[in-house]
């Protein structure tokens, strides 16, 4: 099974799979947990240029390692373990490029599937779970134990978060534009809720989706 978190930077994301990974590993359930990019030798490469290289990539530059970086994690790791029967939680997966290189870049939408297609092998997630989040809140959260959050120095932030909020608005757009066509796949969650409460949510979920999640939540 894959199940794929998704939302902009700063909507929580790795707080709620940490969550989910310590309740599953409980129930002696060792999920796979990956991010994207990264997850082998190679695709952790890729993201230390993706994300802290100083130098500006283009936006089919950019897709295509990302895409890079995809084809390796899912080939060698992912199809290896949902094979073997294994659960895989995924820290963003295609639907970031759709939202990110798509709609925030604004790259051609066929060409951009047709390298999706290539570099997931056809994969697809079981469920993906949707953190919304403005911009503005994400950014605030970032900094939000510095005592003045808003005088934050961009040297912090990595290559893809100082593309700036009008980029991250786009993005955010795409997202429900993505949610609107695939409503089954998708869970949206507010991700300014308590995040034991976004936990919960999360967990209810999947014990109505999957029967072999139904007991998961239960003491």
């Amino acid at each position: 099974m894959l199940i794929t978190f998704e939302g902009i930077d700063g909507a929580g994301k790795s707080t709620q799979i940490r969550k989910l990974q310590k309740l599953l590993a409980g129930k002696k359930c060792e999920p796979i947990v990956l991010r994207e990019p990264g997850g082998t030798e190679i695709a952790e490469k890729i993201r230390h240029i993706l994300l802290e290289s100083r130098h500006d990539i283009s936006p089919v530059g950019e897709l295509l390692l990302f895409s890079a970086s995809r084809a390796e994690l899912v080939q060698q790791v992912i199809l290896p373990a949902i094979a073997e029967g294994k659960t895989v939680i995924l820290d963003r997966f295609f639907d970031s490029t759709t939202a990110y290189q798509g709609y925030g870049r604004g790259l051609d939408a066929e060409m951009l599937q047709s390298i999706i297609r290539l570099s997931t092998f056809s994969l697809r997630p079981d469920v993906t779970f949707y953190l919304d989040i403005s911009p503005e809140d994400a950014l605030l959260r970032k900094f939000s134990e510095k005592s003045l959050p808003l005088a934050f120095d961009e040297n912090e932030l990595d290559r893809m978060e100082r593309s700036g909020s009008d980029f991250y608005r786009r993005v955010r757009e795409g997202y429900r534009r993505i949610i609107e066509k695939e409503k089954n796949r998708f869970v949206v969650l507010d991700a300014l809720d308590d995040p034991e409460k976004l936990h919960k949510a999360i967990v209810a979920s999947l014990g109505e989706r999957f029967p072999a999640f139904s007991a998961i939540g239960k003491s």
